[in-house]
C-alpha cells in the first residue's frame, strides 16, 4: 500500500485469513486545468492481475461511490485490456463505495493506483486515512520515518504537467517526514520499507504490485501471473500454462 498520491504500491498485513485485496482508486474526474484525470489504469489492472493468480477476491474504494473516471488506457496491453473487457471488474467498479464501508481485517492487502486524481482527493479523505492508518496495526502516521518513493518532480517537468499539478509529491513526502529516494525519470524504481512498498512511476507498477504480493502471500506469484490466468469468481482460479494457485 502506498500513501495516497504515490504511484502503484502495496503493503501486506502478513496476518489473519483474508483472501481478498482492497484497489483504491481516485474519483477525480479531470484536474482544476480541465485536463482528464480519474486512476492510471494499469495501476490497477496489474494489481487484479495479480489477486486473481493469487486465488484471491478483490474489491474497490475510493472516494466516492460509483464508477471512478479510468485514465491511462492503453489497450494494447493485455493486461488493461482484461480489466476494461471483464464483466465482474465493471460491476465492482460501478460498485466502488468508500473506505469506512471497509474493515481492516477484511483484507490482506491494500493497493493503491496512483495518477494525478488521486494527489486531489486521496490525501484529504479523511475515511481513507482512517481505514489505512487502521491497517497498519501500529496506526500514525503512514510515511513518516520510512523509505518511500513516488512521482519525482523531474518527471512532472518532463512530462510538461509542473504547472498543472496541485504539489511536487516528492517535496510533500519529504514535508511529511519520509525518506524519499528516486531512480531515473520513467523507469522502473521501487521501494520497500517493512511492508510498505513504493513504485516510483507507471513503469513501476509491475514490480511494485508482484513484490506487494509475495509480502502478502509468503511466496512469489506464478512466473505468468500479469498475463496467464481467468477467474470465475467463484473462488478458483484456472490457466493454461500455470497451475491452480493456493
Amino acid at each position: 500500500m502506498k500513501e495516497p498520491g504515490e504511484s502503484g504500491a502495496g503493503t501486506a498485513r502478513g496476518e489473519g485469513p483474508a483472501r481478498r485485496g482492497l484497489i483504491v482508486v481516485s474519483g477525480v474526474a479531470r484536474l482544476p486545468s480541465g485536463r482528464q484525470a480519474g486512476f492510471w489504469l494499469p495501476e490497477a489492472a496489474y494489481p487484479w492481475r495479480a489477486l486473481l493468480a493469487a486465488g484471491w477476491d478483490f474489491a474497490f474504494a475510493g472516494t466516492r461511490e460509483g464508477t471512478p473516471q479510468i485514465g491511462g488506457v492503453d489497450r494494447s496491453d493485455l493486461p488493461q485490456r482484461l480489466f476494461l473487457d471483464d464483466a465482474t471488474v465493471r460491476e465492482r467498479l460501478a460498485a466502488t463505495t468508500t473506505a469506512d464501508h471497509y474493515g481492516p481485517a477484511d483484507f490482506g492487502i491494500v493497493l493503491i493506483a496512483g495518477g494525478h486524481g488521486a494527489m486531489l482527493d486521496l490525501p484529504e479523505d479523511p475515511r481513507l486515512a482512517d481505514f489505512l492508518t487502521r491497517f497498519h496495526a501500529g496506526g500514525g502516521v503512514l510515511v513518516a520515518g520510512r523509505r518511500v518513493t513516488g512521482f519525482s518532480r523531474a518527471e512532472e517537468e518532463a512530462a510538461g504537467l509542473a504547472a498543472t499539478v496541485p504539489f511536487f509529491l516528492d517535496e510533500a513526502l519529504r514535508e511529511r517526514g519520509a525518506h524519499y529516494e528516486s531512480g531515473e525519470p520513467f523507469t522502473p524504481h521501487v521501494v520497500r520499507d517493512g511492508n510498505l512498498v513504493t513504485g516510483q512511476n507507471p513503469a513501476s507498477a509491475e514490480e511494485a504490485t508482484a513484490l506487494g504480493m509475495r509480502l502478502a502471500l509468503g511466496r512469489e506469484l506464478p512466473g505468468n501471473w500479469l498475463i496467464g490466468h481467468t477467474r470465475n469468481y467463484a473462488g478458483s482460479v484456472r490457466s493454461g500454462t500455470v497451475g491452480n494457485v493456493r
